[in-house]
């Protein structure tokens, strides 16, 4: 499919993420035309998953300049979202993003690094039951759904919601037409979930 307009989603790998939640994304991006670009914040391009899949990046975080992408993707998994967490420059880029107005995507354990930065107070979201605990401390109002969007941040629960969160980044980009046609095109039926 062409690629639909100048948008560029970034989505991001540190060893031990979750590789459905974040090669879910990959793909529906990819059939909805949307650019977008695995980044690692490892020093080589291979990511290890959660289950020891080994999934080659796009990019590293050392040479890719987030400031010129639409939208930062946050896949879960242990220990994943604690390594993405703990890289200085993607805190910085979350944090610049959120000021800026910028999209930001996360799933599973990935919203409590948004929590633990200060970046889901007052706003409505939804994590791993696991990590739920930080997003109470950070301020967030849990909504218990599978898929959640509150302005300019949009979150899920886990492995089993990729589709619908996957779906609600392209619903943003394309419109909720654009992404109930792909939603028929892969015969995915959770209509109403966001």
């Amino acid at each position: 499919m062409n690629q639909t307009d100048e948008k560029k989603v970034a989505i991001m790998l540190a060893d031990g993420c979750e590789e459905i939640e974040a090669l879910t994304v990959v793909d529906l991006l990819t059939r909805a035309g949307i650019p977008r670009t695995t980044v690692t914040i490892n020093k080589e391009r291979e990511v290890i998953s959660s289950h020891h899949v080994p999934i080659l990046a796009d990019a590293l975080i050392d040479d890719t300049d987030l400031s010129g992408y639409d939208m930062i993707v946050l896949p879960g998994g242990i220990p994943g979202a604690p390594n993405l967490a703990a890289n200085a420059r993607l805190r910085e880029a979350l944090k610049a993003f959120a000021a800026q107005g910028k999209m930001i995507a996360a799933i599973c354990a990935a919203p409590a690094i948004l929590a633990d930065l200060g970046l889901l107070a007052g706003k409505s979201a939804t994590c791993n039951p696991s990590v739920e605990h930080s997003l109470i401390d950070g301020g967030a109002i849990l909504s218990g759904r599978p898929v959640t969007v509150d302005g300019s941040i949009i979150t899920s629960q886990a492995m089993g919601t990729a589709i619908p969160f996957g779906l609600a980044i392209v619903e943003h980009y394309l419109g909720r037409a654009a992404a109930e046609d792909l939603r028929a095109r892969i015969l995915y039926d959770c209509a109403g979930e966001h």
